[in-house]
C-alpha cells in the first residue's frame, strides 16, 4: 500500500502572463486531515481545479506538474472522472435537488434498480427503482453523520446545517471513496453544528478515507486537522503538523508580508473628532455577503478600511447602507437618520457609491467617458439638462466641461470625453466610475473593490486618486478590498469583517498574526489573554 492517497507534485498553473500557482506540493496521507489554508487568492481553488480535472484547467492550457493516487500518476479529465478515481468533494455551495427527497438526492445517478418482466425483455433501461434497497443506504449514510431526519423528507425547506449533513452523507454513500475534499463546510453552519461536523469527519478519517479540509476558521483546523499546508500568493508557504504550531502562527503564515505598500502614505493621526456615520446594528440580506448586525462608527476626514475574507460580508456593509439590498438597523449621517429602503435618500444627503461590480452597475460600456461621467446626476438631481417645461434636453456644453474637468482631476487615459468607456483599460474605466459618484458632490464614498481585475500599476493610480479626493477635498472615503496590502497602504484604520459581523478595528501597522486572527473571526486581544491564561 502507498503511502500517500494523494500526492500532487510541482503544480503550476498559468492563465495567460499570470502565474496563479507556482510549484505547489501537496501529500495526503490515508485516513488523514489534512487543512488547506490561505487567503482569498491564494491558489487554493485553482490546486482543488486541477486536482478535480475541471474545464476552466484543461481549456486554458492545463497545468504542468504531477497528480499521483496512490502511487501512481493520473490523469483527472473530468469531475466525472474524478468521482471514478475515488475522489469525492463536499461543496460550499449546495449541489442538492431541493425538489427531489433526501435518499433521492444521495442516490442521484447512482440508483439501485431490480428486473422485471419488461426490462428482461427490453433491456436493463427499463428496471424498477428497488426504493427499499435505496432507503436502506440513504439510512446508512445518514446515521454515520449523526442525522437522524427520515430519509424520504423532501430536500426543500431543509435548515441549511441539514443540507450540509445531507452533502457529506451523499459522498459517503458512493462506493470506493479515497479522498474527500471539504470546501468551507462549516460556513453556513452553528457552533454546535461545526462541532458535529468535525466529529463526522473525525469518524470518517477513522475509516480510512483521507480528507482535505478547507477552511478559513482556524480553531477548526487545529481542532481537527493533523497536518497543515499554507499557500500564499500561488505559492506552497508552509507545512506543519497541527501539534507543532499555533493559530497566531499560522494566522502570520497567511498572511505574510506581501512586499513593499502599494502606495507610499505619510505618517498622520487619523481624525476621529467628528462622527461623519454611525451604523448600528445593521442587517443586510446580501446574497454571499450577508451582514449580521454590524455596530461602526465613521469618523469625517478619515480613510476607513473594511477587509475580510470573500464572502464574509464586507461588501455588504456599503451595499446595505446605500439600500441596494434588504437591510434593517440604524444609519445616522453627521447626526441625521437615514431613511433606510431608499437608495435616492442616501444618495440625496451626500453619499456617493463605487460599485465592486463596474462592468454590471457600474458603467455603461458602450456610451462616452462624458455620457458615464454625469449619468447619475443627470438621474437624481436633474442636473446637466437643459429644461423647457415638461421637456428636459442634454446640456451638451455643461457635460462637456464637466468631463473635461474629471478627466483632468483624476488623469483618466483616453482619447477624449467622447471615447466610449469599454475601449479604456480597466484602471481608467474605474476612475470613471468614481467620476460619476464625485459629479453628485458627496461628503461621503463608499469604494468597494477598487482595483479588481487591473494591473499593478493601475492600482497605484486608483489608490493614489482616491488618498487624493481624502486630502485635498476633505473627503470621507471608506475603501471596501479583499486585498489587505491595499488597505493598509492607504487607510487610517481597518475594520475586518467574519461572517457577517464586526471581529475588530486594527491599526494599519498591527502584525500580520492580528491581521490573520481577525480574518480568522477571533479577536486578536481576546486571544493573547487566552493564550496568556493557559501557560
Amino acid at each position: 500500500m502507498a503511502e500517500y492517497v494523494l500526492e500532487m507534485k510541482h503544480i503550476t498553473k498559468r492563465y495567460g502572463e499570470n502565474t496563479v500557482l507556482s510549484d505547489v506540493s501537496l501529500s495526503v496521507k490515508p485516513g488523514e486531515i489534512h487543512a488547506l489554508l490561505g487567503e482569498n487568492g491564494a491558489g487554493k481553488s485553482t490546486l482543488m481545479n486541477t486536482l478535480f480535472g475541471m474545464p476552466v484547467i484543461h481549456s486554458t492550457g492545463g497545468f504542468e506538474g504531477e497528480v499521483c493516487l496512490n502511487g501512481e500518476t493520473v490523469h483527472v479529465l473530468s469531475p466525472y472522472d474524478a468521482m471514478e478515481k475515488g475522489i469525492g468533494m463536499v461543496h460550499q455551495e449546495f449541489m442538492l435537488l431541493p425538489g427531489f427527497t433526501i435518499m433521492e438526492n444521495i442516490k442521484l445517478n447512482r440508483e439501485i434498480t431490480r428486473p422485471n418482466l419488461v426490462s428482461r425483455v427490453l433491456g436493463k433501461n427499463l428496471e424498477t427503482l428497488d426504493v427499499k434497497a435505496m432507503a436502506a443506504d440513504a439510512r446508512k449514510a445518514l446515521d454515520s453523520v449523526g442525522m437522524t431526519i427520515d430519509e424520504f423528507t423532501m430536500v426543500a425547506g431543509l435548515p441549511v446545517g441539514y443540507m450540509q449533513f445531507v452533502e457529506i452523507a451523499r459522498e459517503i454513500d458512493k462506493t470506493g471513496i479515497k479522498l474527500l475534499v471539504f470546501d468551507e463546510p462549516t460556513a453556513v453552519l452553528t457552533e454546535s453544528e461545526a462541532s458535529q461536523l468535525i466529529k463526522v469527519m473525525k469518524d470518517i478519517s477513522r475509516r480510512g478515507i483521507a480528507i482535505i479540509f478547507i477552511t478559513h476558521r482556524l480553531d477548526e483546523v487545529m481542532a481537527a486537522a493533523d497536518n497543515i499546508t499554507i499557500l500564499r500568493d500561488g505559492k506552497l508557504v508552509a507545512v506543519r503538523e497541527t501539534k507543532d504550531t499555533s493559530v497566531t502562527e499560522l494566522a502570520e503564515l497567511m498572511v505574510g508580508r506581501k512586499g513593499e505598500s502599494v502606495v507610499e502614505m505619510e505618517q498622520r493621526t487619523a481624525p476621529q473628532d467628528k462622527v461623519a456615520m454611525r451604523i448600528e446594528d445593521l442587517q443586510v440580506d446580501m446574497p454571499g455577503e450577508t451582514v449580521r448586525g454590524v455596530s461602526l462608527d465613521i469618523y469625517e476626514g478619515e480613510i476607513l478600511g473594511i477587509g475580510g475574507l470573500a464572502g464574509q460580508g464586507k461588501l455588504g456593509i456599503p451595499n446595505g447602507v446605500m439600500s441596494l439590498y434588504d437591510v434593517s438597523g440604524k444609519v445616522e449621517f453627521f447626526g441625521q437618520e437615514l431613511k433606510l429602503g431608499d437608495t435616492k435618500a442616501a444618495l440625496n444627503a451626500g453619499i456617493a457609491m463605487v460599485s465592486e461590480d463596474r462592468k454590471g452597475v457600474g458603467l455603461l460600456l458602450d456610451q462616452s467617458i462624458e455620457d458615464n461621467i454625469v449619468f447619475n446626476a443627470m438621474q437624481i438631481k436633474d442636473e446637466y439638462l437643459l429644461k423647457m417645461g415638461p421637456i428636459r434636453l442634454k446640456n451638451a456644453k455643461s457635460i462637456r466641461e464637466e468631463a473635461e474637468e474629471m478627466i483632468r482631476e483624476l488623469d483618466i487615459r483616453c482619447f477624449g470625453p467622447t471615447q466610449a468607456v469599454g475601449t479604456l483599460s480597466g484602471g481608467n474605466q474605474q476612475k470613471v466610475c468614481i467620476a460619476r459618484a464625485l459629479c453628485i458632490g458627496p461628503k461621503f464614498l463608499f469604494v468597494s473593490e477598487p482595483t479588481r481585475g487591473i494591473d499593478i500599476g493601475a492600482k497605484k493610480l486608483v489608490l493614489e486618486t482616491l488618498v487624493k479626493l481624502n486630502r485635498e477635498r476633505g473627503m470621507t472615503v471608506v475603501i471596501v478590498s479583499s486585498e489587505l496590502q491595499e488597505l493598509r497602504s492607504i487607510s487610517d484604520r481597518i475594520a475586518i469583517v467574519s461572517e457577517g459581523k464586526l471581529v475588530d478595528i486594527l491599526s494599519p501597522h498591527a502584525s500580520e498574526g492580528d491581521f490573520g486572527l481577525a480574518m480568522s473571526g477571533i479577536k486578536p486581544s481576546e486571544h493573547r489573554s487566552k493564550e496568556g491564561d493557559t501557560k
